[in-house]
């Protein structure tokens, strides 16, 4: 019996796959990694039966970067990313240990079928799963295949099963055009944004933005924003004047006749046409015309049309939809939602996914009538040759799906619907009147088949005051002349809909990537979004832009991306090669990037007319170690602390708050500690501005406060206030914060765990000694007599935290408010819940080997 093992993108797709192939007969079981599940059967694969197993990934398995020194900002210069430094693979998540994973449960296999999703992206992410399975898998005789890819675009069961009967392989030159645009993405904007980071940042405090960052689609997106903004600021409105007249056919009625020449710019010349039709006495019809016209029924719905919708009549930014869309179609609610196609193919089974929604009391009697009368072809779209259009494949309700997911599928399916349907119908007529030698117009407009606009309301030809009857000939009375003065406006800030449509008319991004740019642009303090979902860019975003044009402008046009996203196009065709676009590309940047650092100071021209430098920026906090004069704490990101008589500047942990700690300092350099803070209910911890900098010993990194210190003697050091190892995280310390008191805690100095305890105690002190259980630091703990939960009313006690059984009331498990979901921490084995590499001074011996006692510590606390 050969044994399959099949791999989705997401767990949650698995588990359906896994159910329509299996006909619900499966045992489920979860992997070692904790996030995917393994799903299992027995059936038939190739003529042979076959013993199959089901999991997935979570995305991309690995991701692109630089190694070792190059992901240093310090220690290279930018210029070097283009092409000395090396680029490795690695995993995506550590902490999903995604290939470990995989090769658990493929080791032992005969065949592998995989079900990524079918996007280049998903050819890609098969490529990185082979990568990690085949050593493992069984070796195949010479000819016998064993890798096979499933092509499909819904999770119903008709789909599926489809998929799995004509299964193909995986597309080398999709996966290759993707990793070309890692990589140009990774070099290009790594090394841009490096530059204009450390240039801007050390000169300037109020920027207000952590990474000033360039990116090849991102730039040129931010650029049509504040192209639009150029043209509001540059705009001066002209007054013009219109001849509005107003006549009489009946008694009571009157009918408003539109000028044929719109509008005029010089008053008296406007002046002069009022004139002459006022000295006319009646209105003469010239023409009466009928004409019977068709608004057409859309275009079957594609990812670009979806989001712009969305934005506009949904409120919902670009890359939130995206992520509905993706939930609905996980969930099997609608079709694969990344396509550029707006073209049914000829099979596609229209009639079957209209009967889904015959019973939905919103629709229901549009779509059996649909049904019983027949339905209309679709027009002919594009075909893009990916996925057909997003289409809703089973029936929901609002109380399924709720909020923003119904919102999304009503709108889904009510554009299936109104592509089926048959196209608007109306009459309209045109009344074409004369007075004195001027000519007006009316027109008029009524429905005679409503068609797609009654399940697309919003569509419909809105209801106007029916014309009267007349001939040519006729003659009305005039009831008013009279002149308007009006002024031309300036157009609006973009919004999200228009943008998407510009990128996507430029050739800026794909369907997948479009909303992750716009999020990015937001995300960077480049634009804001104002009401009616408009992007209204920032003084940073503007000053920018305008500085790419004053140095370099195709570095903020969407020309060369354009050109380059056709090359990646011919790459996923094979008809182009991977390295000699790679190499083109990266030459032309190289070159831009160069003469870019050439020319900066034309950049920062503008930005010293908008920003203030760092010497006038923030307030007095903290003293210098090496002129003991106070430096200023800049508080708009990136917070930090600048020096203006050394002119040094000191970078601070970010998203939380910075104060002085008790004007203590540090023994090593002699600058003044302060406290970060992320709020009374996460952690806090103090740290030495030169040393979070500049690290003093060869086991600390950039970045450490006090609590990730191994100086030996120092009051605020890992080494005098480490208690024991993270209950949950593999590397991390508790360590005491001496500053919680009297809500007294303990915090892992990697993760977010916190420990709080000993509530109300005056004094809580980490001992010299150890625990013989566990190797954890013991605590001396003091109370007030009036509050000691201590029994007996003892007020003091010396023990484990872990171990000590008067302690185990007065300790309590939590997460830092500001927790990352990521930050669960591994599963691994652990050592004992010594401190680890932070020796106290008396040379504590390193942490014991795990005692049978530890698991049930640890579960105490989980």
């Amino acid at each position: 019996m050969k044994t399959v093992l099949m791999v989705a993108e997401k767990p949650s797709l698995a588990q359906s796959i896994a159910k329509i192939l299996s006909r619900g007969n499966m045992s489920s079981r979860k992997g070692l990694n904790g996030a995917c599940s393994v799903h299992e059967y027995t059936g038939s694969f190739v003529g042979q039966s076959a013993h199959f197993k089901m999991t997935s990934v979570c995305g991309h398995v690995m991701t692109l970067d630089f190694i070792g020194k190059y992901n240093s900002w310090d220690k290279v210069d930018p210029a070097e990313l283009f092409s000395k430094a090396p680029t490795e693979k690695k995993e995506a998540n550590p902490k999903l240990t995604m290939v470990k994973f995989l090769q658990v449960e493929g080791r032992g296999c005969d065949c592998i079928v995989l079900w990524l999703d079918c996007d280049k992206e998903g050819e890609n992410i098969c490529f990185e799963v082979l990568d990690a399975v085949l050593p493992v898998m069984n070796k195949p005789r010479s000819t016998e295949r064993t890798i096979y890819r499933a092509k499909f675009s819904s999770i119903t069961d008709t789909d599926i099963c489809n998929a799995m009967n004509h299964l193909g392989e995986p597309n080398r030159n999709e996966a290759l055009s993707v990793d070309a645009r890692q990589e140009l993405d990774l070099r290009i904007g790594c090394a841009f944004t490096r530059f204009q980071t450390k240039y801007f940042q050390g000169k300037y405090g109020n920027l207000d933005s952590s990474l000033i960052s360039f990116g090849p689609c991102q730039t040129p997106t931010l650029g049509f924003c504040v192209e639009r903004h150029d043209k509001i600021q540059s705009f001066k409105p002209e007054t013009y004047w219109v001849l509005q007249a107003k006549v009489n056919p009946e008694k009571e009625s009157s009918l408003i006749l539109d000028w044929d020449r719109v509008r005029v710019f010089d008053r008296e010349i406007a002046q002069m046409f009022l004139n002459i039709t006022k000295m006319a006495k009646e209105a003469k019809v010239e023409s009466v015309s009928k004409k019977e016209k068709v608004k057409q029924r859309p275009l079957a719905l594609n990812t670009v049309e979806m989001l712009r919708v969305a934005s506009a009549a949904l409120g919902m930014g670009p890359q939130h939809a995206m992520q509905i869309a993706e939930r609905l179609y996980t969930q099997g609610y609608i079709s694969y939602p990344r396509t550029e196609t707006t073209h049914y193919p000829e099979n596609f089974d229209l009639k079957g996914c209209l009967r889904q929604q015959a019973n939905n009391p919103y629709w229901a009697e549009t779509v059996k009538a649909l049904l019983s009368e027949g339905i209309n072809r679709p027009r002919k779209g594009h075909d893009a040759g990916d996925h057909p259009p997003i289409t809703p494949m089973k029936a929901a309700t609002e109380a399924e799906l709720g909020g923003d997911g119904w919102r999304l599928y009503e709108y889904i399916t009510r554009h299936f619907i109104a592509t089926v349907s048959a196209d608007c119908k109306y009459l309209q007529t045109t009344i074409s009147v004369s007075i004195g030698p001027e000519r007006f117009t009316c027109i008029g407009k009524v429905v005679t088949s409503p068609g797609f606009t009654e399940i697309m309301p919003w569509h419909s030809i809105p209801l106007e005051e029916s014309l009267p009857h007349c001939e040519k000939g006729d003659l009305f009375p005039i009831g008013e002349i009279k002149l308007l003065e009006k002024q031309t406006s300036p157009p609006d800030y973009l919004t999200e809909a228009e943008l998407i449509t510009l990128m996507e008319k430029h050739g800026i991004g794909t369907d997948a990537s479009i909303p992750v740019h716009i999020n990015n642009i937001c995300q960077r303090n480049y634009v804001t979004v104002e009401s009616g979902r408009r992007l209204k860019p920032t003084n940073l975003g503007i000053v920018l832009v305008h500085g790419y044009y004053k140095i370099d402008a195709e570095l903020v046009l969407p020309t060369i991306r354009s050109a380059v996203e056709k090359q990646l196009n011919l790459i996923a065709l094979g008809k182009a090669n991977y390295h000699q676009v790679l190499e083109h590309t990266l030459d032309i940047f190289k070159r831009k990037f160069h003469y870019f650092v050439d020319s900066i100071a034309g950049m920062d021209e503008l930005m010293e007319v908008s920003f203030s430098p760092l010497a006038a920026t923030g307030k007095p906090l903290s003293r210098c170690g090496k002129c003991h004069r106070f430096m200023k704490y800049i508080q708009a990101k990136p917070s930090r602390l600048h020096c203006s008589h050394c002119d040094d500047t000191y970078s601070l942990p970010q998203n939380g708050t910075i104060k002085l700690y008790k004007e203590l300092r540090c023994p090593l350099d002699d600058f003044e500690l302060v406290l970060w803070s992320s709020g009374s209910r996460g952690k806090s911890y103090p740290l030495c501005p030169y040393c979070y900098n500049h690290p003093p010993f060869r086991d600390m990194k950039k970045g450490m406060g006090c609590n990730e210190c191994t100086h030996p003697t120092c009051q605020h050091s890992l080494s005098m206030l480490g208690i024991g190892q993270c209950v949950e995280c593999e590397n991390g310390v508790l360590v005491l914060d001496s500053t919680s008191g009297p809500k007294w805690k303990m915090a892992c100095n990697k993760c977010n765990v916190i420990v709080h305890f000993f509530e109300n105690a005056h004094k809580v002190r980490v001992s010299p000694e150890t625990c013989d259980l566990c190797d954890a630091a013991l605590v001396d703990v003091d109370f007030n007599k009036a509050k000691s939960p201590l029994p007996g009313d003892e007020t003091q006690h010396s023990g484990c935290v872990f171990c000590d059984p008067v302690f185990q009331d007065l300790v309590e498990l939590k997460h830092a408010a500001m927790r990352h979901p990521m930050h669960r921490g591994g599963q691994g084995k652990r050592q004992g819940r010594g401190r680890g590499k932070g020796r106290r001074p008396g040379g504590r011996p390193n942490p014991k080997k795990p005692k049978d006692k530890m698991a049930a510590l640890a579960a105490y606390f989980v």
